[in-house]
């Protein structure tokens, strides 16, 4: 069966909702043992027990990325019972600002957390993945890391970090039988995207979703579920030959508004 997973033991960071969450069931269904890391342990356990309901394996660990030596210990307490073949970094924060009032406080978290937090769980696993002279790191960029968008200062320069990551990791461990790629959807329902609207516009919240779905030349907002179906090909051995590539996955957005 193509995009089989059996046997296939895979960390996925902010796997508690969105688009982390899509990506964990999907992977679940092709058999992959999923590891959600969460810092919301109800979200963590809810997407946890969604999984066991569809008959997958899943386990649930509260986990902050920022958080290097945490990090480690799950890892290494996932590591003892059985090899972690696939990271997927997913955990990430959004803010709205331009570099004139983006405070340095919230820099300093976004980066902690959309950059750090990559960092620190690829360091963290790199030594058994060297060891076993194989793995598969899967980052989640954004199409704000390679055009910037508009009042998202802080998040558009996190995600182009992500996509040097990405290749930087790619290039320095290619010998060792590591890949590393990564994805870059453009604008997804989520219900972060809802939160948002309902928080900054109240009132006003079809008339705002539709000018952002608007924003895609396809003409409305990717569904978490494609973005998985992407994470799912990059998982699977179809796609050993795949590396230090990033993947926009964006209604057009890119190409067809550059």
């Amino acid at each position: 069966m193509m995009f089989d997973l059996s046997n296939k033991t895979i960390v996925i960071t902010g796997a508690g909702s969105g688009i982390g969450k899509a990506i964990a069931t999907t992977l679940a269904a092709q058999n992959a043992f999923v590891h959600i890391l969460d810092l919301d342990e109800a979200a963590g356990i809810a997407a946890m027990e969604a999984i066991h309901s569809i008959g997958g394996q899943c386990r649930s660990s509260i986990a902050d990325v920022s958080d290097l030596d945490k990090i480690k210990q799950v890892l290494e307490e996932i590591e003892s019972e059985s090899p972690i073949d696939i990271l997927i970094n997913n955990a990430g924060i959004g803010h709205v600002g331009t570099a004139e009032n983006t405070t340095p406080e919230f820099f300093d978290r976004i980066y902690n957390i959309n950059v750090r937090g990559y960092y620190h769980t690829i360091h963290a696993l790199l030594p058994y993945l060297i060891k076993r002279s194989k793995g598969n790191i899967i980052n989640l960029a954004s199409v704000a890391g390679t055009v910037g968008i508009s009042e998202r200062f802080a998040y558009s320069v996190s995600k182009g970090a992500v996509l040097s990551m990405t290749r930087s990791v790619a290039k320095d461990f290619i010998k060792q039988g590591i890949r590393c790629n990564s994805i870059s959807p453009g604008r997804v329902h989520t219900p972060f995207v809802d939160g948002y609207i309902a928080k900054n516009y109240p009132g006003k919240e079809e008339e705002i979703f539709a000018q952002l779905a608007k924003t895609q030349p396809i003409g409305r907002m990717g569904e978490p579920k494609e973005i998985a179906s992407l994470a799912l090909y990059l998982c699977s051995d179809e796609s050993a030959f795949v590396t230090g590539t990033d993947f926009p996955i964006d209604g057009g957005f890119i190409k067809l508004n550059s």
